[in-house]
């Protein structure tokens, strides 16, 4: 069940990658990714209200946000401090790269949790699961042939850089998802509520020294309805993601991998929408990250 679940998160995934497209392109960063946190929060403080006033009935819904310990608000603010390092990288570089550049580079993250789960968690790779894996990084490699015929040279790309963080950054905060929901046995929505809020504060922390006073920023700032959608969109893909993680069964190496399968939404659909170069050739890699990403599924 809990592959099915991982599979519904990268569906959800892949769309909120092409609407985060829309929402960063030739617009502020910053305020944007803001704007995407407090529309995820909005979805959830009903049930946090709710679930003050009628608990039993949240309960049944499977919607109830619990009060937790102060040790549990303090690991989930690092990984809010983890996350937000990983979304202002990622968004930066999204808005000035293709995003079938973008997405998958981001692909590689299932490589560096790859290995933090088997160092971390003890989780036992097939041979198959090795064979996916190199495929996924191998064909990574390809785009990168890819995205100079487009100017952009990787060594010397800033940007590349950037995403190459956020990746690694996101692959933390994946293994340590497991941490929180199995070992501190949070829910997904008491987890991603709490989330959505200390990452809130951390932003605005932000803004209010590198947004809020420079006056060229603020014009600059457009409000697009991708912002909004970008929100709820990752708020569901999450939520399906971290009731995966609730099965003990669960390897988040794998569940890493299955994530992955947006490719197809980002890369296609997102190539056609934004009319990118090279859809063509991005296929070929794309097609070694899905056989990649089947070959950790079949074994």
């Amino acid at each position: 069940m809990w592959m099915y679940l991982g599979l519904l998160s990268a569906l959800f995934l892949g769309l909120h990658n092409l609407c985060k497209k829309h929402a960063v392109n030739n617009n502020e960063v910053y305020p944007v990714l803001l704007g995407t946190l407090i529309s995820g929060f909005l979805v959830f403080l009903p049930f946090y209200i709710g679930s003050h006033y009628y608990p039993d009935s949240l309960k049944e819904l499977g919607f109830y946000i619990a009060d937790i310990p102060w040790t549990s608000h303090g690991f989930i603010a690092v990984k809010s401090m983890i996350m937000a390092g990983s979304w202002i990288l990622a968004y930066q570089a999204l808005k000035h790269l293709p995003i079938t550049i973008v997405t998958p580079i981001r692909s590689a993250g299932p490589f560096f949790t790859f290995i933090g789960a088997m160092l971390i968690y003890n989780e036992q790779p097939t041979p198959f699961q090795w064979i996916g894996f190199f495929l996924i990084i191998f064909s990574v490699f390809l785009y990168s042939k890819i995205g100079k015929k487009e100017g952009i040279v990787f060594k010397k790309n800033k940007w590349i850089y950037a995403i190459i963080g956020a990746t690694f950054l996101g692959s933390a905060s994946g293994l340590y998802d497991k941490f929180l929901v199995q070992s501190l046995d949070l829910t997904p929505q008491t987890l991603q509520f709490w989330f959505c809020w200390y990452t809130i504060i951390i932003l605005l922390l932000i803004l209010s020294v590198n947004f809020f006073p420079n006056k060229e920023k603020r014009q600059n700032f457009k409000f697009r309805w991708s912002t909004v959608a970008v929100g709820i969109l990752l708020q569901t893909a999450d939520y399906f993601y971290f009731k995966a993680l609730q099965d003990p069964e669960a390897l988040i190496m794998l569940l890493s991998a299955i994530k992955r399968s947006q490719l197809i939404i980002a890369v296609v659909i997102g190539g056609l929408l934004f009319k990118e170069k090279n859809k063509r050739k991005k296929l070929v890699p794309l097609a070694g990250i899905m056989i990649g990403v089947l070959l950790i599924l079949y074994s």
